[in-house]
């Protein structure tokens, strides 16, 4: 089975060679020594050596084969010069380590390796089941966990989908951004069947179903904003602000809009489409996610400052706090549980996710124990959890909060 889920890295990694290529630019040389040739040639076969180069990297040979063993398959021999060349180049860049704050709030972290590996796992749900399901990226595919057995199943999609991010509905299907194919998808896991809407925005992004049923879209390179009726497959797109990002229902139904081009929220109408923009102070701010608190205040990640923020609607009133580990943290995925405010620090090595109470102003935080892959989407489960998920080390997370 093993041998089996490398053959299919290898096809993905073919179907999506003009994607990696793209992603590559100017390759980083390597510096001599025994293992060199290797990694030149398997390493690169789904990302670029300079994603090595950039890497906070590791101390010890059997880390640096922890984690490239999420991500493809060797023999022991090869894997062993791979994980001593890296070791011995690639050492821990120590100043990216997080800053831990300690606390009383107790949380489990537990993680599963997915089974096609090199995927880029990625934007974990949780279905009306219960199960978890997640969407494998780079392998067109979407996939289910059993949380209490373990036990993973994955269905193949289009294979030129790439589905970016999942959400399902009420009847347990799985709808999906076709992010290279220009198309939203629906997946019935009794039946295994597809269905395809296509867009006229090159690359649906990220998704949320609202209480109308109708299902809201952000288009990130096409700067469109779309809404599907699901049952008739009408669909509507108007264009907005530069790369728009993470997408959220309010208590209120209004639409709430993450933008990654421009220093703005926006509060999307459900019915006329009509989005109010909110200026976050600081030209320099992206905003990744975002998320609402039962008061209807919007809490959103200041990727690029390296703060949280909460925006007061009624008032148009903006207030920032600094990331404990500071400018360069590069919050990314948030959650907002019992009105506490989870997130991560996406620039740290390990990732660190962390905790602030807005009562009291603290912060608590944890490092991801396989760190080394980005939360870049979370999920609230029904019980008051978290799920999470490591995409360049292929990991599907439950943190369960005490």
């Amino acid at each position: 089975m093993i041998k089996l889920f490398a053959k299919l890295l290898g096809v993905c990694c073919l179907l999506f060679s003009s994607f990696v290529l793209a992603q590559r630019g100017t390759p980083s040389p390597l510096p001599e020594g025994p293992g060199k040739e290797l990694v030149q040639n398997l390493c690169s076969t789904c990302h670029s050596t300079a994603t090595i180069s950039r890497a906070a990297g590791f101390s010890s040979m059997q880390q640096w084969r922890h984690l490239f063993s999420t991500m493809i398959e060797l023999p022991d021999a090869q894997a062993n010069t791979i994980a001593n060349y890296l070791a011995e180049n690639y050492p821990e860049d120590e100043s990216r380590r997080p800053n831990l704050i300690a606390g009383d709030v107790n949380i489990e972290i537990t993680e599963w390796t997915v089974p096609t590996l090199g995927q880029r796992s990625r934007d974990p749900i949780e279905a009306p089941d219960g199960s978890i399901w997640w969407t494998g990226m780079w392998a067109s595919l979407t996939g289910r966990l059993d949380p209490e057995t373990g036990v993973m199943e994955e269905y193949r999609l289009p294979p030129t989908s790439r589905p970016h991010t999942i959400v399902p509905d009420e009847e347990g299907n799985i709808w999906y951004t076709g992010n290279s194919n220009a198309t939203i998808g629906k997946l019935d896991p009794k039946t295994g069947l597809v269905t395809e809407f296509k867009t006229e925005a090159r690359d649906p992004h990220s998704a949320s179903f609202h209480p109308n049923g109708n299902l809201y879209f952000t288009a990130q390179g096409a700067a469109v904003l779309g809404r599907l009726n699901p049952l008739t497959g009408d669909l509507k797109e108007i264009d907005t602000e530069p790369r728009p990002y993470g997408i959220q229902v309010g208590p209120d139904g209004t639409v709430w809009v993450a933008y990654n081009g421009t220093n703005k929220i926006g509060a999307m109408h459900p019915d006329s489409m009509e989005v109010k923009y909110y200026e976050v102070p600081d030209t320099r701010t992206r905003v990744r996610r975002l998320g609402l608190d039962s008061q209807g205040m919007v809490w959103f990640v200041n990727s690029t400052m390296g703060k949280i923020g909460r925006l007061d609607p009624e008032t148009g009133q903006i207030k920032q706090w600094d990331s404990p580990s500071g400018p360069n943290s590069h919050p990314y995925a948030l959650a907002v549980i019992d009105d506490v405010i989870w997130y991560n620090e996406s620039g740290m090595r390990p990732d660190a996710l962390v905790r602030f109470n807005p009562k009291s102003e603290s912060f608590q935080s944890w490092a991801i124990p396989s760190g080394a892959g980005i939360i870049r989407n979370v999920w609230v489960t029904e019980a008051g959890n978290l799920l999470i998920h490591q995409s360049s080390s292929n990991q599907v997370g439950l943190v369960t909060i005490d």
